[in-house]
């Protein structure tokens, strides 16, 4: 890349990358990234929505057995 060339970051657009794109975190990014989770993860809404989240695959796995035995079947297009 040239000297002209320069890249600059603008928090203000949106970036895309590969999966194969590697983020490098030193100790401390990771430690601050790995405590901010666990905070958000330890707080009473967290638990409703984690929660709330697991009933959501079970409810799911539930109508999905129902609808290969034939007992719930598609709702037809509703017409305006």
């Amino acid at each position: 890349m040239s000297e002209e060339t320069k890249l600059t970051y603008d928090p203000n657009k949106k970036y895309v990358w590969t999966p194969e794109t590697q983020f490098i975190l030193s100790g401390g990014e990771f430690g601050a990234v790995l405590n901010t989770l666990r905070a958000i993860l330890n707080t009473q809404e967290a638990a409703r929505i984690l929660m709330a989240n697991q009933t959501n695959t079970i409810v799911e796995e539930i109508l999905a057995k129902a609808v290969e035995n034939g007992d719930v079947k598609e709702a037809p297009e509703q017409t305006s």
